[in-house]
């Protein structure tokens, strides 16, 4: 229930894209779903997710300048620069303290070599670049139609398809804790 709540504001957009062909329209309606997406998160949990603030940030700025200049090519660099400052926090979580950021997350849950914590987020540093790389090709190499389904059904696949080969990857390295 969670990855769908996640994905809302991204599914009112491409339904909105879908039923009236306009990125700036469904940019324009992109933006408050995603101030509603949030303000709920706050309202209910008194915290709102780092993805969701930097999403949040970037949908405002690149979404409100779609919706300014009339020009869709904004909204499509989203994807990358989210991605992009995902890989440079990633990366750069290796550098400060003795955890990088996936072990800080799932450190409590699982236990993990040291070079399987850093294994995984370097894997994750290398999806976050390829995810942001693919999506400023298709975004720029194909129709705004084939952009809008790749923004959808494309980076979710990757993701689903990541977080199984992930999870293989894991399956092979657990150590339970008692």
């Amino acid at each position: 229930m969670k990855i769908l709540f996640d994905f809302l504001p991204i599914i009112i957009f491409f339904v909105v894209y879908k039923m009236t062909g306009d990125i700036i329209l469904a940019t324009a309606v992109l933006i408050p779903a995603t101030l509603l997406q949030v303000g709920y998160t706050w309202l209910k949990h008194k915290a709102i997710e780092k993805m969701h603030l930097v999403s949040l940030v970037l949908v405002v700025l690149l979404g409100g300048a779609t919706v300014l200049m009339g020009n869709g090519d904004f909204i499509k660099w989203k994807p990358t620069i989210v991605n992009g400052l995902f890989a440079i926090v990633f990366f750069g979580s290796q550098f400060v303290g003795d955890k990088n950021i996936i072990q800080r997350m799932m450190g409590d849950k699982i236990e993990l070599p040291f070079k399987v914590w850093r294994t995984l987020n370097l894997a994750w540093v290398c999806f976050f670049l390829v995810s942001g790389v693919t999506n400023i090709y298709v975004a720029f190499s194909y129709s705004e139609e084939i952009w809008v389904d790749f923004k959808l059904f494309g980076l979710l696949g990757m993701t689903v398809v990541f977080i199984l080969l992930q999870g293989i990857y894991l399956s092979s390295h657990l150590q339970n804790k008692e």
